[in-house]
Order: C-alpha cells, then structure tokens, then sequence
C-alpha cells in the first residue's frame, strides 16, 4: 500500500520552526500525502524554501476560494497575479470590495483555518469533476476540463469543495494560519510572510507600476477574449492561434514603439542618454532590446545595444554551482567594476573599448573600434 511522506515526518524529528509543508522526493515536488514504494531520496521543506513559499501561497488562494464562496456565492472570484509577498484577486463584477466584506472575508478565512480542514488529492472520472464543477459554477475549469479530454482527472478537495491546482498544497487548512486582507485597486490584496522573514506579513505594498503592467495585460487577453487558459486552448483548437499571435504581436509592437517615445522624449528634453533593461535569464531582454532599438530609429535615434553577458569574467574565475559547472547566474560571474565604469565614462561623453564575451573560449575579446554615446 506504500507509505505516505506524512507517515515518514512522523517516525524522525526534525528541528524546524515552521511546519512541514510539502517535501522534494526524487527532485518531483509532491503533497504529503503523497505514497512512496520503493527508496526515494526524500527533502522536507516549510515555508522558507522557495516551493515551500510557493504551498503555502496555493493553500491559502483554496482556503479563499472557499472563505468567498461561502460568504458571496453569487461572485465569481479570479484570483489574478502575484503581487510582491502575497497575491492580488478581483470579481468579475469589477465592484470594489468594501472595507466590511474585506472585513467579513478575512475573519471567515480565519475560521476555515482554525477548523484546520484537510486538503486531499483524488483521481475522479472527468464527468464526475465536471458536473461538482458546474455545482459551484466554476466555468473556467469547466473550459478547462472541455479542452483538455480525458478519461480521469486529479481534483483537489478543501473538505467537500473542489478545486485544481498544478502543485503541492499543504495538508490542511490550519497551516496558512500567518495572512493579512485588504481592498486595494477594483479588488483585494492577500498578503502571506516573506520567504526570507516568516514573521513578517504586510499589505502595505509599493509595486503601482508593476500593477499598471498587470492591468494591461489584463485588457490585452480580454480583447483577445482569451482571459483563461482553456478559452486559449478553444480558440487554438478552432484555428484561430494565428489571428492571436498577430494580435498579440500588434499589442506589443504597439508598447514598445510607446516605450521609444517615451525614451526620445526624455532624451530631448532632459537630455537622458542610457535606457537599461533588466529580467532574468532567457526572459527575452536581447530580443526586446532589438525591437526597442528599431522603434528608436524610426525616431531619429542611433541605439547601441550593450549586453551585460558581455561583461562575464574569464571561465576559469566565474564562480561554480553546487554541481560543479559554471554558475552564469551568480551575480560574481559579472565584472561588476568594469560595467560600472564604463556606463559612468559613456555617460560622461567618453569613448570606451567594449568587451565581447566568447561562449567558445570562456574569454573577453575586445572591439577595436571605441563606443562613444553622441
């Protein structure tokens, strides 16, 4: 029959401060529900961690969805997008939460914590998830479950409600016991403890740019009229992803030439010579940059691209991961001073000598034309 991974956290003693949320067996996040059979090589974790951050924020969006459909079943609740520590959700209405029902909705999600209910992991017939589905009203899975066809599925139960969510949830309500609620914008903010600070939870957040972007993508999949996943997945299945795609590219041809306007105009009247773009890795920032500089020379500019992976010190100095290959992301893998002097020369109006990274060698090269910004 095996043994569940919370059946071995009960037979060894571990010195942790926070509870247990979930465990990494064989690298495979999974609940502690979950059975092994055989030797597994198994790595409890709490919230600390970062997938443990990641249960904790899952556990706490069902023990909502439940909190909301007890108190406002006539509201359809969308929980929208993460939000600095905790998470921004809305209702379809777009009404604004008052203080009472933030106030209301907080206090019953306190209680579904006390009541420390379990959270299980069943595989039903699709049929059967799809009719409990419609019980609730849940047209998005509902869309969901329509274009992803199968025989079985995995549902997600806080008691007798359902839900589905793609990872590890905590075994019960009553381990998100640490949240704060708030109105914020045409919806709510929930806010759960900082990974690094466990102690601290706070709704007083500062990310109104971040949001604005949120909003806007918003707007983008409405007119697209793909606001979830399985609405995509129809409108793919009735060949309508070319028509998205173009669409989607229109859209952020569109930002992008605003962004140049916005860089000329700082240019122009501030005299701004330097624009940086930041992501992280594979996140598109080369192929950005590359539009962007097109925009800019419809405008009248001359963009020169500068790439940090430029700026990697030789191989046999950067810094190596816990399997022993070159770690790319460290921010040690950067010649940090050398970066730093040559944006302060180039915005000083001097020429400088730009490096060239070589991925082949593991060596810097450089070009023998100097960069002067004019």
């Amino acid at each position: 029959m095996g043994t569940t991974l919370m059946e071995v956290l009960q037979t060894i003693e571990l010195d942790t401060p926070y509870p247990i949320l979930a465990a990494r067996v064989n690298n495979r996040y999974k609940e502690l529900g979950y059975c092994i059979y055989k030797p597994v090589e198994v790595e409890f974790f709490d919230k600390r961690h970062f997938e443990g951050y990641r249960v904790y924020q899952r556990t706490l969006s069902f023990v909502l969805q439940r909190a909301s459909y007890e108190l406002f079943p006539e509201r359809k609740l969308r929980i929208r997008h993460t939000l600095g520590n905790g998470f921004y959700a809305e209702y379809d209405d777009h009404k604004s939460l008052s203080s009472e029902d933030a106030v209301l909705l907080k206090l019953r999600m306190e209680d579904i914590v006390a009541r420390d209910i379990p959270i299980t992991r069943v595989k039903r017939l699709a049929t059967e998830v799809a009719e409990e589905y419609r019980r609730y009203d849940f047209d998005d899975r509902l869309e969901l479950l329509d274009t992803r066809p199968r025989l079985y599925r995995t549902v997600n139960y806080l008691g007798d409600m359902p839900g589905y969510f793609y990872g590890a949830l905590a075994p019960s309500s009553g381990y998100v016991s640490r949240f704060d609620l708030a109105p914020y914008y045409n919806g709510f903010y929930v806010a759960i403890p900082a990974r690094t600070n466990p102690e601290q939870v706070t709704t007083a957040i500062h990310h109104d740019k971040m949001f604005d972007i949120f909003h806007e993508y918003q707007q983008w999949i409405d007119v697209m009229g793909v606001p979830t996943v399985g609405d995509l997945n129809r409108r793919v299945m009735e060949g309508d992803s070319s028509e998205l795609i173009q669409i989607a590219e229109a859209f952020h041809e569109n930002k992008i030439a605003a962004i140049a306007r916005t860089i000329a105009e700082a240019n122009s009247e501030r005299g701004v010579r330097m624009a940086l773009i930041s992501g992280p890795s594979s996140s598109g920032k080369t192929t950005f940059s590359k539009r962007l500089g097109v925009q800019l020379r419809v405008l009248g500019l001359d963009p020169v691209l500068i790439a940090l992976d430029d700026y990697f010190v030789d191989r046999d100095k950067t810094p190596l991961d816990e399997s022993g290959k070159p770690d790319y992301e460290a921010l040690e893998a950067i010649d940090l001073a050398t970066l730093n002097d040559h944006l302060r020369q180039l915005a000083e109006g001097r020429s400088v000598e730009i490096p060239r990274y070589d991925f082949i060698s593991g060596r810097r090269q450089w070009h023998e034309k100097p960069l002067q910004l004019s």
